[in-house]
């Protein structure tokens, strides 16, 4: 049976309390497109085979996410920072409000977003065989630092439990090259 649709400004005026940090993603669809809301927006189900998801900002975390699919951005509302590793070169992309970024599939990424910004992701649900990862690189010299691998089937949950584990690592977070204990906040970010 087909969904309905999602009135964007009334779920976010009801249920802005779920996009807390550090993740701040809320899982609206999950069958043949998953829709997170990362101060995100809607899409109906029965598109594609992928994840939507509302995000909201501001979030705050380090880590890089790395999956086997790839991933849409658009920008809703507002402007956010896709921080990526292209080709061993960390650098940043701008998404403005009203844009759209296509992310090739295995790109580390942090989207990093600001406070009173929505944004839609649409991710492809994994096959079984996929590995999602997290990396942390250090904030000093770009070493990769830790990085953890498991099979995604909760994105709002699998992600959050990986990085408060490593949060609570010093060990894991001490970056083997230089001794700098990793941020588990993004130095130096402003808004485009």
């Amino acid at each position: 049976m087909l969904s309905t649709p999602l009135n964007l400004p009334k779920w976010l005026e009801e249920n802005s309390h779920l996009l807390k940090p550090p993740i701040n993603n809320y899982c609206v669809y999950n069958e043949h497109v998953t829709v997170m809301v990362r101060s995100l927006l809607f899409l109906p189900t029965g598109l594609i085979d992928d994840e939507a998801q509302i995000v909201g900002g501001p979030n705050a975390r380090s880590d890089f996410h790395i999956n086997e699919t790839a991933e849409w951005f658009y920008q809703y509302r507002g402007s956010m920072l896709l921080k990526v590793v292209d080709n061993g070169e960390h650098r940043d992309i701008p998404i403005r409000e009203g844009e759209m970024f296509l992310l090739p599939p295995n790109t580390p990424h942090n989207p990093v977003r600001f406070a009173d910004t929505v944004g839609i992701v649409l991710e492809q649900p994994r096959p079984k065989e996929s590995k999602d990862r997290l990396r942390w690189y250090c904030q000093n010299d770009g070493e990769l630092v830790y990085e953890d691998a498991f099979h995604m089937t909760d994105l709002g949950t699998q992600i959050k439990a990986a990085v408060n584990a490593f949060k609570d690592n010093e060990d894991k977070r001490r970056c083997k090259k230089c001794g700098e204990l990793v941020d588990m906040v993004p130095r130096n970010v402003v808004q485009p």
